[in-house]
C-alpha cells in the first residue's frame, strides 16, 4: 500500500460520502429521480476508485477502510430511507442492516480477542452486495416511475435474502476455520 492519502481513487471515495447526505436529502423530499442519479453515480464512482486503485498502485490504508465504509453508509441509507418510505419490506431492510451489524461487530471481535487480520470481501459478499444494489436500483427506478417492475421485485427480494444469509454464513464460517487455525 502507498503512503501517499491523496489519490485520485481517494478524492472519488470522500467524493461518494460527501453525496450519502444528499442522497437521503432527495430520498426525504421524494426526489426519487435525483437519488437514483446519485446513487447509480456513486455505484459507478465505487467501481472506478477501485479500478484505479488497483492499476496505478495507489492503494492506501485510508481507501482500505473509507471505501468499504462509504459503501456501507451509501446502501444503509438508501435502504433506510426506501423503507421509511414503504418502498421497501421493513423485513427485508433488518435483514439487510442486522447481515451488516453482525459482519461488523463480528469482524471487530475477532481482529481484537481471537486473531487480527485484514478483512476483505468474500465472493459470496461481493454478489450480495451487487444484488443489493440492483434491488435498491430497481426500487428506484420504480419509485422515480421511469419503469414499473413492482411484480418482479418479490422474486428479486428472495434472491436478497438468500445472499444476505449465504454470505453472512461465509463469514461466521472463515472466521470459525481461520480461528481454529490460530488458537
Amino acid at each position: 500500500m502507498t503512503a501517499r492519502l491523496i489519490t485520485l481513487p481517494n478524492l472519488i471515495t470522500v467524493v461518494r460520502a460527501a453525496l450519502i447526505p444528499v442522497i437521503a436529502y432527495a430520498l426525504a423530499t421524494r426526489a426519487f429521480g435525483l437519488a437514483l442519479l446519485l446513487f447509480v453515480t456513486c455505484a459507478l464512482g465505487d467501481l472506478l476508485d477501485g479500478f484505479l486503485a488497483r492499476r496505478w498502485n495507489q492503494r492506501t490504508r485510508f481507501g482500505a477502510i473509507a471505501d468499504p465504509l462509504a459503501d456501507k453508509l451509501t446502501m444503509l441509507t438508501v435502504t433506510l430511507m426506501l423503507a421509511a418510505e414503504g418502498l421497501l419490506p421493513g423485513w427485508l431492510a433488518a435483514a439487510v442492516i442486522a447481515r451488516d451489524v453482525i459482519i461488523v461487530f463480528g469482524a471487530i471481535a475477532f481482529h481484537f480477542l481471537i486473531y487480527e487480520y485484514e478483512m476483505a470481501p468474500t465472493r459470496l459478499s461481493k454478489v450480495n452486495t451487487a444484488l443489493e444494489f440492483a434491488v435498491l436500483t430497481g426500487v428506484l427506478v420504480d419509485a422515480a416511475g421511469i419503469i414499473e417492475i413492482t411484480a418482479g421485485l418479490e422474486s428479486a427480494y428472495a434472491a436478497l435474502v438468500c445472499t444476505i444469509l449465504a454470505s453472512g454464513l461465509n463469514y461466521v464460517w472463515s472466521w470459525g476455520q481461520i480461528g481454529r487455525a490460530h488458537v
